[in-house]
């Protein structure tokens, strides 16, 4: 007799939820009752607020119950669950619950549906399909591809990814580099740690499309130090992969927790063993990069991609989205929000679909009065602005705002912006590597004028518009020059938290 097979995230949010504490008492109930189960620790779903959710597969497809708690088990199981029994906690077929059922999911379509460390899971669930034809094609039909797909580098620089893949492949050398950087640090920001969790294999086949394209044979995987469950699935899932990704080798290096090594230079920089500052450019990565070579740099989810592209077509991924911003983007809501997770959408809804039709507003209930897009150096969005289209061409025409890795955080009208501003600048502060003076000096001047500015000298906004200013101008990298936004857009949009009454 077949056993029942049962699903319970071994996902970092719903670890911390509980869900070891209850794939356990599923185990002892099981045992007690001589029931022989089969419990896979998949990925989650995304649905923070239900977790940990707990799913059975039935001959009706699998159905979900959540969000569980320990001592809920023993009624589970005499309710039924294991033959998806009725259940307070029940919420149907997985598939049809309205919030996941509304998405369109690509790069993140098999997180919380394959078990992760099987590789036999990931092929039967339409794995390997893009690397299989990737292998029958020439490497600039391949680059072909992937610009003609209208990708474009999801970690926030929205740059193409077609003409950085050509420029590696157009680069002679006898060794070349792919490199993932998958050292997600902006604030509200999850989606890579969670397909690395729960689909490593997408990963590993997208990097083995990407060497096939440019000519390399090595890839590393920049994985930030906090992320210890996603490092142990990623090689657990290399350690599984047999022939799967052919001569294509990959490693899996920890970070050391800098914020400023998700800059592609500083994270070469930390790669090669030394200390992770910036580089100055030229030359590009794609030049000279990892031990002076080619190198290939793209950001998980552009990576992950990729095997999608392959497997279904340019043509086929270029048809989602709207603008230059084609495909789809896994937004990450966090922050004050009802219903907080991940939504993966093709470009073209507004800042308000998200916010309200799958965030379901402030989990406070009080009115939402800002949002802050693209991470700690994302600009903060008033309510007036809820209504701008979800595409990287709109949001930067909002004085530079711009959707980054795609985290949304979310603020009440009890939020103080002034002292919100005051953040972007220590956190500036905080991880600045250093290296140029207006970032390494100035983020902690900023910090000082706002201090000044909250306790009532209102005369020291000049200043701090005119510091935002030469941050922007004079900064090496993103770091510096970004972190003026978050400060100038509270203080745009939100003039009364600052005392500010210019007209």
């Amino acid at each position: 007799m077949a056993r029942t097979t049962i699903f319970v995230p071994g996902d970092a949010a719903a670890l911390a939820l509980g869900a070891d504490a209850v794939a356990a008492a599923i185990a002892v109930e099981a045992a007690r009752r001589g029931i022989a189960l089969r419990l896979v620790r998949n990925g989650t779903r995304g649905m923070v607020w239900l977790e940990p959710l707990v799913e059975v597969a039935t001959p009706r497809g699998r159905i979900a119950y959540g969000p569980v708690v320990a001592a809920d088990v023993p009624g589970l199981f005499a309710a039924g669950f294991l033959a998806g029994g009725a259940h307070a906690l029940c919420l149907g077929p997985t598939d049809e619950i309205p919030w996941l059922a509304r998405q369109q999911r690509l790069a993140c379509r098999r997180i919380g549906v394959v078990d992760p460390r099987s590789l036999v899971d990931y092929i039967a669930c339409g794995g390997g399909e893009g690397l299989r034809r990737a292998r029958a094609m020439a490497p600039a039909a391949i680059v072909d591809a992937v610009t003609e797909s209208g990708l474009r580098g999801r970690g926030g620089a929205a740059f193409p990814a077609g003409i950085k893949w050509r420029t590696v492949l157009a680069t002679p050398a006898a060794q070349k580099y792919i490199v993932c950087n998958a050292d997600e640090g902006d604030s509200g920001t999850y989606s890579d740690r969670m397909l690395m969790e729960g689909d490593p294999y997408c990963l590993l086949e997208g990097m083995a499309i990407a060497g096939l394209a440019v000519g390399a044979t090595q890839g590393y995987i920049y994985v930030r130090s906090e992320y210890p469950h996603a490092v142990d699935a990623l090689n657990a899932a290399l350690a599984g992969a047999g022939d799967f990704l052919g001569d294509f080798k990959v490693e899996v290096r920890k970070g050391a927790g800098s914020y400023v090594c998700g800059e592609e230079t500083a994270l070469l920089e930390s790669l090669e063993g030394k200390r992770g500052i910036v580089r100055a450019k030229p030359p590009l990565p794609a030049i000279s990069g990892l031990f002076g070579r080619p190198t290939l740099i793209n950001n998980m989810i552009t990576l992950a991609s990729v095997p999608d592209i392959l497997a279904r077509g340019a043509a086929a991924y270029r048809e989602l989205g709207c603008g230059r911003s084609r495909g789809t983007l896994p937004f990450q809501l966090a922050g004050n929000i009802k219903y907080g997770g991940l939504v993966e959408v093709p470009f073209g809804l507004t800042l308000r679909n998200l916010l309200y039709d799958f965030g379901g507003g402030s989990r406070s209930g009080r009115p939402l009065r800002a949002v802050q897009v693209g991470g700690p150096l994302g600009a903060y969005l008033p309510a007036s602005q809820f209504d701008t289209v979800l595409d990287y061409e709109a949001f930067a025409a909002l004085d530079g705002a711009g959707l980054g890795h795609g985290g949304i955080v979310a603020f009440d009208d009890t939020v103080d912006l002034a002292r919100q501003a005051r953040y972007a600048m220590k956190f500036c502060a905080i991880e600045s590597c250093g290296k140029c003076t207006p970032c390494r000096i100035g983020s902690t001047r900023g910090v000082e004028v706002i201090d000044r500015i909250r306790a009532g000298d209102t005369r020291q906004i000049a200043l701090l518009e005119e510091l935002c200013e030469t941050m922007t101008q004079g900064s090496l990298c993103a770091m510096g020059s970004m972190t003026p936004i978050p400060v100038l857009s509270a203080l745009r949009h939100f003039p009364e938290d600052f005392g500010d009454k210019r007209t």
